[in-house]
């Protein structure tokens, strides 16, 4: 039956397990849903320069050497003062070149050993992103258009899901239409998970739900565009268009989900995609199982799993709350 959308069509080909007790539901849910020191050891040129003395083996003049030896003596002085302030100014540039070529040198060392860039951090300094996990994946809408009509071609999402009860056991496999950018392994865990949580079909373990890759399911359940929903509808009689549902195409092995709900959620669920995507499953499966639409009939009940929530949650003056379980107090 559309998922939350027209009247189901006949042909339900497994039925629900007798010992089930699924009716009004009424209880509260529980779902909540990163220097080279350049010194060079320069020769300086010694600043003394000029001796303007005699030569050893000479006598010094007798007049007049007095004189030129003290004029001597200060050129000597003027010239070793020069020579002090030159080598000053010298060390002085041979520092600040020094300093250029130690910030060149730590440049160099900064650069990227991968990429050779200058400049850029090592690769063992960035900071890891972790990935989301189911949770935050579940609680996350996607983009997808509403008119998608995608190629009919489908993928079965690889692996095997053992079932972890001991009640009747239904096998099902998981395809996702080609082309839709949505994550099918998300969605295989999401059915796996949900159907055989304590509130769902697997209540009280009367049942438990395996995935299965090869072989002959149960049933398919398809993740698909609206487009290809609404054909596979089609197929039993049922029309998903006029509201843009999911269904249960008895007539055939496919429990349809629409691709378009699943990742943009409906407007009387509003942010918890979460739960509307468990609530999708849940009431699809529901029909698959041989359950048939209800509501709720007093006002602030929880409103059952099998009542078209994706359309209303109101009715006749009674206002329904969202709820995704079959056995929403378990």
């Amino acid at each position: 039956m559309p998922g939350n959308g027209p009247v189901r069509g006949a042909g339900t080909s497994t039925a629900a397990h007798p010992s089930d007790s699924y009716g009004r539901v009424t209880d509260r849910s529980d779902d909540t849903d990163l220097r080279t020191e350049h010194t060079d050891a320069d020769t300086y040129p010694d600043g003394g320069g000029d001796d303007t003395g005699p030569p050893d083996d000479q006598p010094p003049a007798a007049k007049g050497g007095k004189g030129r030896a003290f004029t001597g003596i200060a050129a000597a002085a003027v010239v070793t003062v020069l020579a002090v302030v030159v080598a000053g100014q010298v060390t002085d540039t041979r520092d600040t070149a020094s300093g250029a070529w130690s910030a060149t040198d730590q440049a160099r060392d900064a650069r990227d050993p991968a990429t050779g860039a200058a400049g850029q951090p090592s690769p063992s300094s960035s900071v890891a992103v972790a990935p989301l996990t189911y949770e935050q994946k579940m609680a996350t809408k996607y983009p997808l258009s509403a008119k998608l009509d995608g190629s009919g071609k489908f993928d079965a999402v690889p692996g095997v899901d053992k079932a972890p009860g001991k009640g009747q056991k239904y096998t099902y496999r998981v395809d996702v239409e080609q082309g839709l950018g949505l994550d099918g392994g998300l969605f295989a865990e999401a059915v796996q998970k949900t159907l055989n949580d304590d509130r769902s079909w697997a209540h009280a373990g009367a049942r438990t739900f395996e995935r299965i890759y090869s072989g002959k399911p149960d049933f398919v359940i398809t993740l698909a565009s609206p487009g290809t929903t609404a054909d596979w509808c089609a197929k039993s009689g049922l029309d998903t268009t006029e509201d843009n549902v999911s269904c249960d195409s008895a007539a055939t092995e496919r429990v349809m989900i629409n691709a378009y709900r699943w990742a943009q959620g409906s407007t009387t669920y509003g942010d918890r995609i979460h739960a509307y995507r468990q609530m999708l499953i849940n009431h699809e499966v529901g029909h698959r199982l041989g359950y048939s639409h209800v509501t709720c009939d007093k006002n602030g009940e929880l409103a059952p799993v099998m009542q078209q929530q994706t359309k209303f949650l109101d009715h006749d003056g009674i206002h329904c709350r969202p709820n995704p379980w079959a056995y929403p107090g378990s």
